[in-house]
C-alpha cells in the first residue's frame, strides 16, 4: 500500500510492502508529521514555535518534544562551529533545518514499533528506507541532478538507512551559514546517508552551509557517506559512498 499526503507544504509518502492491512499504522504516521508541523511551523501564528519567538510561553509551559528538538539543534550547533543555525536572518527561532528529518525519523519509529519492516518513507525528498521492497532487494533511491531536474545525478541502493539532501535548485538561496549570516552559495546540493535520518538531515544542511570543506568535516565525524555537488558541476564524495551506489542486487 502506498499513502500520500502533503505535509510541511511538501508532499510525503509511505510505501509499505509488509503483508496486511497497514492503514491504521500509516493514518498515525502521518499524525506525527502533521503534528510536528503543528509544533514547529513558523507559518502558523498559532505553533509552538510561533508563539515561542513571540515571547508567550514560560519555559516551563513548552511542549517536551519542542525542548528536545531544540537542545539537540544547539548540540549541532556547537559541534559545528555556529554553522548550523537555530534562527533566521531576523533572529528569529527557526528549527527548518531540523524538524522534517526528526519528525520523519519519529513516523518511521512509530511504524517499526507496529510491527513494520519493509517500507519506505520519503518525506519531501528525505527519505527512510526500511528493509526493502521485496524480498532479497533494496530500495533504489534516486538523487536528481541540481542543474536538470529530469536527470539522476546518482542512485543509491539502501536498506535500513536513510538518504536527506539540501540544494538551492528549489527554494532559492534559503541556507545560511551561521557563522557569516549570509545564504550560502559554494554548493548547489548536498546528499548524506545515514542510519538516522534526524542526522542525516542537520549534516546535509551543515555541510551545504559549509561549502566543500564541510564534506571531510562530516565524514571524519559522523558514520555517513555524502555527495555534494559544487555550483561549477564537480563531485564530491565522502565516507564509503561507493558501496551504496546502486548495483544490481
Amino acid at each position: 500500500m502506498r499513502h500520500v499526503e502533503t505535509v510541511m507544504g511538501v508532499p510525503m509518502s509511505i510505501d509499505i510492502r509488509d503483508v496486511g492491512d497497514h492503514h491504521a499504522a500509516a493514518d498515525d504516521a502521518f499524525h506525527e508529521l502533521r503534528s510536528a508541523d503543528e509544533l514547529f511551523s513558523p507559518y502558523r501564528p498559532e505553533s509552538e514555535l510561533s508563539r515561542v519567538n513571540r515571547g508567550e510561553l514560560a519555559p516551563e509551559a513548552i511542549d517536551v518534544r519542542f525542548s528536545d528538538v531544540l537542545a539537540l539543534a544547539e548540540r549541532f550547533s556547537v559541534v559545528s562551529g555556529g554553522t548550523f543555525t537555530l534562527r533566521d536572518t531576523d533572529g528569529r527561532l527557526d528549527l527548518n533545518g531540523i524538524v522534517k528529518g526528526w519528525a520523519a525519523q519519529r513516523a518511521a519509529d512509530l511504524l517499526r514499533s507496529r510491527g513494520l519492516r519493509d517500507f519506505c518513507l520519503n518525506a519531501g525528498g528525505d527519505v527512510i528506507a526500511a528493509g526493502g521492497p521485496a524480498p532479497g532487494r533494496r530500495w533504489h533511491i534516486g538523487v536528481r541532478s541540481p542543474e536538470f531536474a529530469d536527470r539522476m545525478l546518482a542512485v543509491f541502493s539502501l536498506a535500513d538507512e536513510t538518504i536527506a539532501t539540501s540544494g538551492c535548485y528549489e527554494r532559492g538561496s534559503h541556507i545560511v551559514d551561521g557563522r557569516t549570516g549570509l545564504p550560502a552559495g559554494e554548493l548547489a546540493s548536498v546528499s548524506v546517508i545515514s542510519a538516522d535520518l534526524t542526522t542525516a538531515d542537520v549534516l546535509a544542511t551543515t555541510v551545504y552551509a559549509m561549502g566543500a570543506d564541510g564534506v571531510r568535516w562530516a565524514a571524519e565525524r559522523y558514520e555517513c557517506a555524502i555527495l555534494a555537488v559544487t555550483d561549477s558541476g564537480e563531485l564530491i564524495d565522502g565516507g564509503d559512498l561507493r558501496r551504496a551506489l546502486a548495483v544490481e542486487r
